[in-house]
């Protein structure tokens, strides 16, 4: 079956659904592929964090060195599974590269935009749209169980404030005020109280009816293969229900993105890296904000009736095997930091491949080559935070209208 298109969005996560509600409403007549079901991918294990202090890339000083000595560790908060790819040795090398103090401080303004404005957009959306998605500014705590990662992060105080972030050093009596859970060992913390949290499926899935509600062509089980193109423009789109002509083609495909470019001989180096998260019955005792288990990096996030924890960061190419030690890994950290959690009842153990690219931006922009090819793609372990902002721009260079603010670093061809 042929199919002609205006605007066809490869991908139904938290970036594809957004892009979505952006173009429907500069009137823009929109379908949205996905190969399994709305919400299915990295969305929907996501722990929801909406961080304005998150504004270190990926990519950071003293990451590579942190790195190196857990990678051999399978229980470690950074893996890498040892297989022979040229892909990774590829990834691996850029990421070494942009391990640099100055390109980080380079990526920090550009990430806090990102951050800042997708809060706002979410702020709009939990004010002006008919549906509940868990949105709530409880701010982030940030806890440490030894002296050296507690004086590092209160280096990080100065630090946040040089970018406007508000933040506060607390010593354990005053974190136990504020989560009486929290164990006697742990030795400090940092609170973030303007950052917020959300639930990431109720968000996709609510908005994904909304906006078919609004006209938009939502095709589930229905899986993009490849392209074809002719000159500068993409012709079509080939999947598993027929090939799809449209006009403008927005890639959001997370992890998968790579395939699908390669078939147009645009390398796009996106790594996948497996994440875990596990979601458990929301105990009397549970925390009731967000909180970043430091030296653990286990995120905990509160929810209407349950709480989730997760974390990890595995480069294992798209293999979908559950490693229950590492899961396992994550619940016993968890014991450190919190009471109680060992006798909450599991809901859910899921794991997602979130599309990691070396210097820790996403790309977000035409590609040169190609004059109808947009690529929203590649946001790491941040794409809850960035999916609203990331629409809008996809809707503003869809509608040739220019964007807020200058994107030119988030353009794919940074790699070549």
């Amino acid at each position: 079956m042929n199919h002609k298109k205006d605007v066809l969005i490869i991908g139904g996560g938290v970036v594809g659904i957004c892009s979505a509600y952006y173009l429907a409403r500069q009137g823009r007549q929109v379908t949205v592929i996905e190969a399994g079901d709305i919400c299915s991918g990295a969305s929907y294990g996501n722990a929801g964090l909406l961080l304005l202090s998150h504004i270190v890339p990926l990519a950071a000083p003293g990451v590579l060195g942190q790195g190196l000595k857990w990678l051999l560790n399978p229980e470690s908060p950074f893996y890498i599974k040892p297989r022979v790819s040229l892909e990774l040795a590829s990834w691996l090398w850029r990421f070494r590269a942009a391990c640099s103090r100055t390109r980080a401080l380079n990526a920090m303004p550009l990430l806090q935009e990102l951050v800042v404005r997708s809060m706002a957009l979410y702020q709009e959306m939990a004010s002006t749209e008919k549906f509940e998605f868990g949105f709530e500014t409880k701010g982030q705590l940030k806890l440490f169980n030894t002296h050296r990662g507690f004086q590092s992060a209160q280096a990080e105080v100065g630090h946040l404030a040089r970018f406007g972030i508000e933040s506060e050093a607390l010593l354990p009596d005053e974190i136990r005020r504020l989560e009486p859970s929290i164990r006697r060992n742990v030795v400090g913390g940092i609170l973030v109280p303007k950052d917020a949290h959300l639930n990431p499926s109720e968000f996709v899935v609510q908005l994904a009816k909304l906006v078919k509600a609004s006209g938009v062509d939502i095709r589930t089980s229905t899986e993009a293969l490849g392209f074809r193109a002719d000159g500068s423009k993409v012709m079509a789109v080939e999947t598993t229900r027929g090939d799809f002509y449209p006009e403008q083609i927005v890639l959001a495909g997370g992890a998968w993105s790579p395939r699908l470019t390669a078939s147009l001989g645009l390398r796009l180096p996106i790594q996948a890296a497996k994440g875990y998260s596990v979601t458990l019955k929301r105990g009397p005792d549970s925390p009731v904000r967000p909180l970043m288990l430091g030296e653990a990096k286990v995120a905990v996030t509160p929810y209407r009736d349950t709480i989730r924890f997760g974390g990890t960061l595995e480069l294992c190419g798209l293999d979908p095997t559950v490693t229950r030690r590492r899961q396992r890994a994550i619940m016993q950290s968890t014991r450190e930091y919190i009471s109680g959690t060992e006798d909450l009842e599991v809901i859910e153990i899921w794991r997602g491949f979130r599309p990691c690219l070396p210097d820790g931006l996403p790309v977000i922009g035409y590609t040169a080559r190609y004059k109808n090819l947009i690529i929203a793609a590649g946001h790491g372990m941040i794409g809850m935070a960035h999916g609203p902002v990331t629409g809008k721009l996809v809707a503003d260079l869809a509608c040739h209208h220019k964007t807020e603010f200058n994107i030119d670093p988030l353009r794919l061809e940074r790699f070549c």
